[in-house]
Protein backbone atom coordinates (compact mmCIF):
# COMPACT_ATOMS: atom_id res chain seq x y z
CA UNK A 1 0.00 0.00 0.00
CA UNK A 2 1.52 3.24 -0.85
CA UNK A 3 2.37 5.35 2.16
CA UNK A 4 1.18 9.04 2.73
CA UNK A 5 3.54 11.73 2.77
CA UNK A 6 4.38 12.79 6.41
CA UNK A 7 2.62 15.32 7.61
CA UNK A 8 0.24 15.40 4.97
CA UNK A 9 -3.95 15.50 5.56
CA UNK A 10 -5.66 13.20 4.85
CA UNK A 11 -8.17 12.92 2.28
CA UNK A 12 -10.92 10.77 0.84
CA UNK A 13 -8.65 9.57 -1.67
CA UNK A 14 -6.40 8.03 1.22
CA UNK A 15 -9.69 6.58 2.48
CA UNK A 16 -10.82 5.22 -1.19
CA UNK A 17 -6.73 3.73 -1.33
CA UNK A 18 -7.02 2.30 1.69
CA UNK A 19 -10.73 0.20 1.19
CA UNK A 20 -9.91 -0.17 -2.39
CA UNK A 21 -12.95 2.13 -3.58
CA UNK A 22 -13.37 5.02 -5.40
CA UNK A 23 -13.02 8.43 -3.67
CA UNK A 24 -16.88 9.33 -4.88
CA UNK A 25 -18.03 6.29 -2.95
CA UNK A 26 -16.24 7.79 -0.08
CA UNK A 27 -17.62 11.47 -0.30
CA UNK A 28 -21.20 9.76 -0.91
CA UNK A 29 -21.00 7.73 2.15
CA UNK A 30 -19.34 10.75 4.25
CA UNK A 31 -22.14 12.61 3.12
CA UNK A 32 -24.55 9.94 4.27
CA UNK A 33 -26.18 10.00 1.17
CA UNK A 34 -28.94 7.31 0.49
CA UNK A 35 -26.89 6.05 -3.40
CA UNK A 36 -24.54 4.83 -0.40
CA UNK A 37 -24.94 1.13 1.49
CA UNK A 38 -24.88 0.87 5.04
CA UNK A 39 -21.81 -1.60 4.80
CA UNK A 40 -20.05 0.90 2.63
CA UNK A 41 -20.80 3.44 5.02
CA UNK A 42 -19.67 2.16 8.50
CA UNK A 43 -16.56 0.54 6.54
CA UNK A 44 -15.47 4.44 5.57
CA UNK A 45 -16.56 5.63 8.66
CA UNK A 46 -14.04 3.19 10.22
CA UNK A 47 -11.57 3.71 8.15
CA UNK A 48 -11.95 7.55 8.26
CA UNK A 49 -11.95 7.04 12.29
CA UNK A 50 -8.45 4.82 11.85
CA UNK A 51 -6.95 7.33 10.05
CA UNK A 52 -7.78 10.51 12.12
CA UNK A 53 -9.71 12.24 8.88
CA UNK A 54 -11.38 15.40 9.14
CA UNK A 55 -13.84 16.49 6.99
CA UNK A 56 -12.75 19.13 4.71
CA UNK A 57 -15.85 21.10 4.99
CA UNK A 58 -14.62 24.48 3.04
CA UNK A 59 -14.48 22.31 -0.12
CA UNK A 60 -18.24 21.10 0.98
CA UNK A 61 -19.09 24.41 1.04
CA UNK A 62 -17.90 25.34 -1.70
CA UNK A 63 -19.33 22.84 -3.88
CA UNK A 64 -22.91 23.68 -2.31
CA UNK A 65 -22.56 27.27 -3.48
CA UNK A 66 -22.32 28.77 0.45
CA UNK A 67 -19.87 28.63 2.75
CA UNK A 68 -21.49 28.55 5.71
CA UNK A 69 -20.20 31.43 7.99
CA UNK A 70 -21.08 34.63 9.10
CA UNK A 71 -18.50 37.08 9.15
CA UNK A 72 -18.92 40.36 11.77
CA UNK A 73 -16.94 43.54 11.67
CA UNK A 74 -16.88 45.61 15.24
CA UNK A 75 -15.21 48.72 16.13
CA UNK A 76 -13.79 46.90 19.97
CA UNK A 77 -14.90 43.26 20.60
CA UNK A 78 -14.09 44.68 24.53
CA UNK A 79 -16.70 47.19 24.02
CA UNK A 80 -19.67 46.23 26.54
CA UNK A 81 -22.11 46.39 23.18
CA UNK A 82 -20.07 45.04 20.97
CA UNK A 83 -19.27 41.86 23.09
CA UNK A 84 -22.78 41.47 23.54
CA UNK A 85 -23.77 41.51 19.92
CA UNK A 86 -21.02 38.81 19.21
CA UNK A 87 -22.07 36.64 22.23
CA UNK A 88 -25.57 36.72 20.26
CA UNK A 89 -24.29 36.14 16.99
CA UNK A 90 -22.19 33.73 17.86
CA UNK A 91 -25.05 31.90 20.04
CA UNK A 92 -27.60 32.48 16.60
CA UNK A 93 -24.61 30.84 14.45
CA UNK A 94 -23.84 27.71 16.36
CA UNK A 95 -27.86 27.16 16.37
CA UNK A 96 -28.07 27.36 12.61
CA UNK A 97 -24.82 25.36 11.93
CA UNK A 98 -23.11 28.08 10.55
CA UNK A 99 -18.94 29.35 11.89
CA UNK A 100 -18.38 33.12 13.00
CA UNK A 101 -15.31 34.86 11.83
CA UNK A 102 -15.04 38.03 13.69
CA UNK A 103 -12.92 41.08 13.00
CA UNK A 104 -11.92 44.28 14.69
CA UNK A 105 -11.41 47.79 13.07
CA UNK A 106 -9.63 49.17 16.32
CA UNK A 107 -11.42 52.58 15.47
CA UNK A 108 -9.40 52.52 12.78
CA UNK A 109 -11.18 52.93 8.52
CA UNK A 110 -8.08 51.52 6.84
CA UNK A 111 -8.29 48.43 9.36
CA UNK A 112 -12.18 47.85 8.83
CA UNK A 113 -11.49 48.21 4.74
CA UNK A 114 -8.66 45.52 5.36
CA UNK A 115 -11.32 43.32 7.54
CA UNK A 116 -13.65 43.23 4.96
CA UNK A 117 -11.44 42.18 2.54
CA UNK A 118 -10.54 39.35 4.51
CA UNK A 119 -13.92 38.29 4.98
CA UNK A 120 -14.25 38.37 1.02
CA UNK A 121 -10.95 35.86 0.80
CA UNK A 122 -13.16 33.61 3.12
CA UNK A 123 -16.06 33.68 1.11
CA UNK A 124 -18.36 34.15 4.04
CA UNK A 125 -22.28 34.60 3.28
CA UNK A 126 -23.07 37.44 5.18
CA UNK A 127 -21.19 40.35 6.77
CA UNK A 128 -22.36 42.19 9.64
CA UNK A 129 -20.73 45.21 10.35
CA UNK A 130 -20.48 48.25 12.79
CA UNK A 131 -18.76 51.55 11.28
CA UNK A 132 -15.52 52.74 13.07
CA UNK A 133 -15.40 56.31 14.23
CA UNK A 134 -13.19 57.02 11.51
CA UNK A 135 -15.72 55.79 8.41
CA UNK A 136 -16.74 58.36 6.25
CA UNK A 137 -16.74 56.66 3.01
CA UNK A 138 -19.31 53.44 1.81
CA UNK A 139 -16.74 52.40 -0.58
CA UNK A 140 -15.76 49.36 0.96
CA UNK A 141 -19.74 48.36 1.94
CA UNK A 142 -20.65 48.29 -1.81
CA UNK A 143 -17.58 46.41 -2.34
CA UNK A 144 -19.32 43.77 -0.50
CA UNK A 145 -22.49 43.74 -2.50
CA UNK A 146 -20.60 43.84 -5.40
CA UNK A 147 -19.29 40.23 -4.50
CA UNK A 148 -22.86 39.16 -3.96
CA UNK A 149 -22.33 38.82 -0.19
CA UNK A 150 -25.30 39.94 2.31
CA UNK A 151 -24.64 43.12 4.67
CA UNK A 152 -26.00 43.92 7.79
CA UNK A 153 -25.33 47.09 9.43
CA UNK A 154 -25.96 47.35 13.04
CA UNK A 155 -25.61 50.18 15.53
CA UNK A 156 -23.04 52.39 14.15
CA UNK A 157 -24.78 52.37 10.55
CA UNK A 158 -24.65 54.83 7.37
CA UNK A 159 -28.28 54.90 6.20
CA UNK A 160 -27.01 56.31 3.11
CA UNK A 161 -25.67 53.19 1.66
CA UNK A 162 -29.01 50.80 1.87
CA UNK A 163 -28.81 47.61 3.27
CA UNK A 164 -30.47 45.60 6.21
CA UNK A 165 -29.82 48.01 9.50
CA UNK A 166 -30.67 46.86 13.22
CA UNK A 167 -30.64 50.78 15.30
CA UNK A 168 -30.38 51.72 18.87
CA UNK A 169 -33.47 54.30 19.66
CA UNK A 170 -30.99 57.14 19.82
CA UNK A 171 -32.80 59.61 20.17
CA UNK A 172 -35.86 58.56 22.58
CA UNK A 173 -32.88 57.19 24.85
CA UNK A 174 -31.09 60.44 24.80
CA UNK A 175 -33.95 62.82 25.16
CA UNK A 176 -34.84 60.02 28.34
CA UNK A 177 -31.65 60.62 29.65
CA UNK A 178 -31.60 64.65 29.55
CA UNK A 179 -35.42 64.84 30.93
CA UNK A 180 -34.06 62.35 33.80
CA UNK A 181 -31.46 65.50 34.12
CA UNK A 182 -34.06 68.17 34.35
CA UNK A 183 -36.53 66.59 36.53
CA UNK A 184 -33.45 65.66 38.83
CA UNK A 185 -33.07 70.10 39.21
CA UNK A 186 -30.36 70.48 36.86
CA UNK A 187 -30.85 73.52 34.53
CA UNK A 188 -27.26 74.33 32.64
CA UNK A 189 -26.81 70.62 31.15
CA UNK A 190 -23.94 70.36 28.98
CA UNK A 191 -23.35 68.12 25.65
CA UNK A 192 -20.44 65.77 25.08
CA UNK A 193 -20.80 64.55 22.36
CA UNK A 194 -18.98 62.24 19.09
CA UNK A 195 -18.22 63.11 15.76
CA UNK A 196 -21.92 64.13 13.86
CA UNK A 197 -20.89 62.40 10.31
CA UNK A 198 -21.86 59.47 12.41
CA UNK A 199 -25.86 58.88 12.47
CA UNK A 200 -25.77 57.67 16.00
CA UNK A 201 -23.57 60.21 17.38
CA UNK A 202 -25.79 63.13 15.60
CA UNK A 203 -29.24 60.92 16.63
CA UNK A 204 -27.65 61.02 20.13
CA UNK A 205 -27.41 64.92 19.98
CA UNK A 206 -30.61 65.33 18.40
CA UNK A 207 -32.20 63.41 21.38
CA UNK A 208 -30.16 66.10 23.90
CA UNK A 209 -31.54 69.36 22.29
CA UNK A 210 -35.17 67.87 22.07
CA UNK A 211 -35.30 67.68 25.76
CA UNK A 212 -33.58 70.93 26.48
CA UNK A 213 -36.06 72.88 24.29
CA UNK A 214 -38.77 70.80 25.38
CA UNK A 215 -37.96 72.10 29.19
CA UNK A 216 -37.28 75.77 27.68
CA UNK A 217 -33.39 75.74 29.30
CA UNK A 218 -31.27 78.66 27.54
CA UNK A 219 -27.89 76.50 26.75
CA UNK A 220 -24.94 78.63 25.56
CA UNK A 221 -23.74 77.14 22.16
CA UNK A 222 -20.26 76.61 23.53
CA UNK A 223 -21.95 73.55 26.30
CA UNK A 224 -22.18 71.84 23.45
CA UNK A 225 -18.77 69.42 22.29
CA UNK A 226 -19.41 67.48 18.65
CA UNK A 227 -15.77 65.06 20.13
CA UNK A 228 -15.51 64.06 23.16
CA UNK A 229 -16.36 60.24 23.22
CA UNK A 230 -13.03 59.56 24.83
CA UNK A 231 -12.00 59.95 28.54
CA UNK A 232 -8.66 62.34 28.24
CA UNK A 233 -10.72 64.30 26.12
CA UNK A 234 -13.77 64.75 27.83
CA UNK A 235 -11.61 65.20 31.07
CA UNK A 236 -10.21 68.13 29.43
CA UNK A 237 -12.37 69.97 27.71
CA UNK A 238 -14.97 69.31 31.20
CA UNK A 239 -12.05 70.81 33.50
CA UNK A 240 -12.40 73.99 31.07
CA UNK A 241 -16.15 73.73 31.56
CA UNK A 242 -16.11 73.59 35.15
CA UNK A 243 -13.90 75.92 35.40
CA UNK A 244 -15.79 79.01 33.30
CA UNK A 245 -18.24 81.58 35.18
CA UNK A 246 -21.20 80.12 34.11
CA UNK A 247 -20.51 76.25 34.29
CA UNK A 248 -22.58 73.50 33.62
CA UNK A 249 -24.23 72.07 36.34
CA UNK A 250 -24.76 68.33 34.42
CA UNK A 251 -23.38 66.42 31.35
CA UNK A 252 -24.71 64.50 29.62
CA UNK A 253 -22.12 62.20 27.52
CA UNK A 254 -22.57 60.12 24.39
CA UNK A 255 -20.69 57.65 25.64
CA UNK A 256 -19.24 56.31 29.15
CA UNK A 257 -15.58 56.68 28.32
CA UNK A 258 -16.67 60.67 28.19
CA UNK A 259 -19.05 60.37 30.92
CA UNK A 260 -15.69 58.75 33.00
CA UNK A 261 -13.66 61.83 31.95
CA UNK A 262 -16.44 64.20 33.11
CA UNK A 263 -16.41 62.07 36.74
CA UNK A 264 -12.73 62.67 37.21
CA UNK A 265 -12.80 66.69 35.98
CA UNK A 266 -15.49 67.24 38.17
CA UNK A 267 -13.83 65.35 41.57
CA UNK A 268 -10.08 66.75 40.73
CA UNK A 269 -11.91 70.46 41.20
CA UNK A 270 -13.11 69.28 44.33
CA UNK A 271 -17.04 68.70 42.97
CA UNK A 272 -20.14 66.62 44.73
CA UNK A 273 -21.41 64.16 42.45
CA UNK A 274 -24.43 64.74 42.21
CA UNK A 275 -25.00 67.49 44.39
CA UNK A 276 -22.77 70.19 42.30
CA UNK A 277 -22.76 68.36 39.05
CA UNK A 278 -25.13 65.59 37.68
CA UNK A 279 -23.46 62.98 35.16
CA UNK A 280 -25.23 60.51 32.63
CA UNK A 281 -23.66 58.19 30.27
CA UNK A 282 -24.43 56.06 27.51
CA UNK A 283 -23.53 51.89 26.86
CA UNK A 284 -23.91 50.84 30.10
CA UNK A 285 -20.26 49.97 30.31
CA UNK A 286 -19.17 47.05 33.28
CA UNK A 287 -17.14 49.93 34.84
CA UNK A 288 -20.13 52.38 35.50
CA UNK A 289 -21.26 49.75 38.46
CA UNK A 290 -17.61 50.33 39.99
CA UNK A 291 -16.97 54.08 40.05
CA UNK A 292 -17.83 56.50 42.74
CA UNK A 293 -20.16 57.27 42.72
CA UNK A 294 -21.91 54.67 40.53
CA UNK A 295 -22.65 56.01 36.81
CA UNK A 296 -26.10 56.88 35.27
CA UNK A 297 -26.29 55.23 31.64
CA UNK A 298 -27.95 54.25 28.94
CA UNK A 299 -28.05 50.27 28.65
CA UNK A 300 -28.47 49.28 24.91
CA UNK A 301 -29.21 45.60 24.39
CA UNK A 302 -26.49 44.42 23.16
CA UNK A 303 -27.32 40.93 22.59
CA UNK A 304 -30.34 41.53 21.33
CA UNK A 305 -28.86 43.71 18.71
CA UNK A 306 -26.59 41.03 17.80
CA UNK A 307 -29.59 38.47 17.59
CA UNK A 308 -31.72 40.66 15.46
CA UNK A 309 -28.89 41.27 13.38
CA UNK A 310 -27.71 37.48 12.63
CA UNK A 311 -31.33 36.89 12.76
CA UNK A 312 -32.44 39.40 10.03
CA UNK A 313 -29.67 36.59 7.63
CA UNK A 314 -31.19 33.63 8.62
CA UNK A 315 -34.49 34.41 8.95
CA UNK A 316 -35.11 36.71 5.75
CA UNK A 317 -32.19 36.97 3.85
CA UNK A 318 -31.83 32.73 3.41
CA UNK A 319 -35.84 32.45 3.45
CA UNK A 320 -36.26 34.33 0.58
CA UNK A 321 -33.26 33.53 -2.01
CA UNK A 322 -33.28 36.97 -3.59
CA UNK A 323 -29.49 38.19 -4.41
CA UNK A 324 -27.72 40.46 -2.37
CA UNK A 325 -28.34 43.56 -4.48
CA UNK A 326 -32.37 43.12 -5.15
CA UNK A 327 -33.49 42.77 -1.48
CA UNK A 328 -36.11 44.31 0.20
CA UNK A 329 -33.92 45.70 3.24
CA UNK A 330 -35.74 45.71 6.58
CA UNK A 331 -33.81 48.10 9.81
CA UNK A 332 -35.09 46.51 13.48
CA UNK A 333 -35.25 49.46 16.15
CA UNK A 334 -33.79 48.40 19.55
CA UNK A 335 -35.21 49.79 22.95
CA UNK A 336 -32.78 51.27 25.29
CA UNK A 337 -33.07 51.39 28.78
CA UNK A 338 -31.86 54.05 31.32
CA UNK A 339 -30.16 52.79 34.62
CA UNK A 340 -30.40 55.32 36.93
CA UNK A 341 -27.34 55.36 39.66
CA UNK A 342 -26.17 57.96 42.18
CA UNK A 343 -24.19 60.06 39.76
CA UNK A 344 -27.77 61.38 38.41
CA UNK A 345 -29.89 61.14 41.62
CA UNK A 346 -30.12 64.34 43.49
CA UNK A 347 -33.78 63.58 44.61
CA UNK A 348 -34.24 60.34 46.44
CA UNK A 349 -36.83 58.43 44.89
CA UNK A 350 -39.95 57.88 47.20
Amino acid sequence: MEKRAKNKRVTIHDIARSIGVAPSTVSKALNDLPSASAKIKALVDAKARELNYKHNSNAANLRRGSSRTVGVIVPRVNVALFSDAISGIEECCFENDHRLIICQSDESYEKEVKAVDTLLKQNVDCILISLSRETKSTHHLREITNHYVHLVQFDRVDPSFQSHMVVNDNIRASYNAVKHLVEQGYRRIALLGGPEYLPVYKERKDGYLQAIKEAELEIPYYYLTDNAVKTDLAMSRVTELLKAKNRPDAFFAVSDYAALGALKAARSLGLNIPDDVGIVGFSNEIFTEVTTPALSSVMQWGKEIGIAAVDIYFSHILRSKSPAKKQDFITRTIDSTLIIRESSTRIPAH
